[in-house]
């Protein structure tokens, strides 16, 4: 059974960091890119990150660049994502995902609020 279970979101004021982390286990996971997206209160899903199965290729959603760092460590099977300089619009539930065999699959979310 494919599982992705993110972690590491909480509050922070702006200007802070977090990183988030993300387990995955079911599946070779070293065989298959990556991705963060988040999901803001009212508003669709948007895209944040990506990184290929190897780490060796990444991009970003310029509303990120610069300021976060997508990685993997494939012998622990967990995906990251760095993210200092934290903004007030960075507020909402932060999903990592992944096509498998064709299929969609993406964890429960970890909640990240940037607030004063």
């Amino acid at each position: 059974e494919v599982q992705l279970v993110e972690s590491g979101g909480g509050l922070v004021q702006p200007g802070g960091s977090l990183r988030l982390s993300c387990a995955a286990s079911g599946f070779t996971f070293g065989n298959y890119d990556m991705s963060w997206v988040r999901q803001a209160p009212g508003k669709g899903p948007e895209w944040v990150s990506f990184i290929s199965s190897g780490g060796g290729s990444t991009s970003y959603a310029d509303s990120v660049k610069g300021r976060f760092t997508i990685s993997r460590d494939n012998a622990k099977n967990t995906l990251y994502l760095q993210m200092d300089a934290l903004k007030p619009e960075d507020t909402a539930v932060y999903y990592c995902r992944s096509y498998i065999w064709g299929v969609m699959y993406r964890g429960q979310g970890t909640q990240v609020t940037i607030s004063s």
